[in-house]
């Protein structure tokens, strides 16, 4: 426990009253909510988490034993001042994200109350809504006492954008995301997850994440071409949902891919211990769950060098060119006739994963921002 709650408590005084705020969530940033938010009740802080409802639903911050407060992910009066009313008594605001810390900015405008965001992710526009993207960009890391960053170059983007403070955030992955099974479980396992995609007798590639533009899929999906040419043909097997689904499915029965769309699945964890390869095309996220996933089971990644991936994994993925399909199908051919470089790096992604910040780290790091942030003046 920090010292600054012990003291807290040891006095009398009430616990630190803290609210984290979060829009619609990636997957790595609502995770993150919920471990903190565990953690941090743990350490006698009170948390209320202010999420829309299906947020609640999905990772179950009520269960880590904060109180949740619906607040849509919308900017509009009343969502902002049922945001408002939620941090009203609050010793500490935290938002998750860029629209998540502008809703929260609104919402705490005239007062003076300790103000942190977390920025997990680059935002992925292009053209007249970039530019609002910017503009939201330099105000919340204006109105944040702390902007934490997830990586090293979201940090810098946060300091160009006026940040008066600005540190790389301690994120873990969350000990629920890692691989369920291990060892010889696994080697069980993995023939019934295998035969279940259809790659009994041929490699299994996977990848994760929503379907949306930034996520490489159409790179992806041409990079397929060439490795049809591969006796066994191996299957892509893509988890997860979004707006491109039609159009991805179109061109796999149109050009005839060997690629499967499985949807939004809950045992994402044991069909990724069970593929040979994790591909990760795009960008998305600043600390990718799906790499983080991968060097924790051991499956050797191919992923694009983008935003924060090289930072994140290291030397213990290929890494390849963005929106390159040649180079990222060449990299999945050459893993593939190569059994000795895959076990190179399996060895590594161990070694890597374990060079991350585990959950402990990551709540004492954002405790002692807080203690900072909220520690009375000294006595004159």
């Amino acid at each position: 426990m920090s010292t600054t709650v012990s003291s807290q408590l040891s006095h009398g005084r009430s616990a630190l009253r803290t609210v984290q705020v979060l829009g619609g969530g990636s997957a790595g940033s609502s995770a993150h909510v919920r471990s903190l938010a565990s953690g941090l009740v743990a350490r006698g802080v009170r948390v209320t988490v202010c999420a829309p409802a299906a947020a609640d639903r999905a990772y179950d911050f009520s269960g880590a034993g904060a109180r949740h407060v619906h607040v849509p992910r919308r900017s509009d009066p009343a969502s902002v001042a049922a945001l408002r009313a939620a941090c009203a008594d609050a010793d500490l605001v935290h938002a998750h994200g860029l629209h998540a810390g502008m809703r929260a900015a609104m919402a705490l405008s005239g007062r003076r109350v300790p103000f942190v965001v977390t920025w997990h992710n680059r935002s992925h526009e292009e053209g007249a809504r970039a530019h609002l993207l910017r503009m939201l960009e330099r105000r919340v890391a204006k109105a944040a006492s702390v902007v934490l960053g997830a990586s090293s170059d979201l940090v810098e983007r946060a300091r160009r954008s006026g940040a008066r403070d600005a540190r790389l955030a301690a994120v873990a992955l969350p000990e629920v995301r890692r691989p369920a099974f291990v060892g010889e479980e696994l080697e069980r396992l993995r023939p019934k997850a295998r035969a279940e995609l259809g790659a009994t007798d041929r490699p299994l590639l996977m990848a994760v994440g929503s379907l949306e533009r930034h996520r490489g899929y159409d790179t992806l999906l041409d990079a397929t071409r060439a490795w049809r040419r591969l006796d066994p043909v191996p299957l892509l097997v893509i988890a997860g949902e979004g707006p491109l689904r039609a159009e991805l499915k179109g061109r796999i029965e149109d050009e005839e891919l060997p690629v499967r769309l499985v949807g939004r699945r809950d045992d994402v964890g044991e069909l990724l211990a069970a593929a040979d390869l994790a591909l990760l095309p795009g960008g998305g996220e600043a600390r990718s769950v799906l790499a983080q996933e991968a060097l924790h089971a051991r499956v050797p990644l191919v992923a694009a060098d983008t935003e924060g991936v090289p930072e994140l994994v290291g030397d213990a993925a290929e890494l390849v060119p963005h929106r390159d399909a040649e180079a990222l199908a060449d990299a999945v051919v050459r893993l593939l006739q190569d059994p000795q470089r895959r076990e190179v790096l399996k060895d590594k992604g161990t070694l890597q994963a374990a060079s991350w910040p585990s959950e402990d780290e990551t709540v004492a790091q954002v405790l002692s921002v807080y203690d900072e942030l909220t520690k009375p003046p000294p006595l004159p």
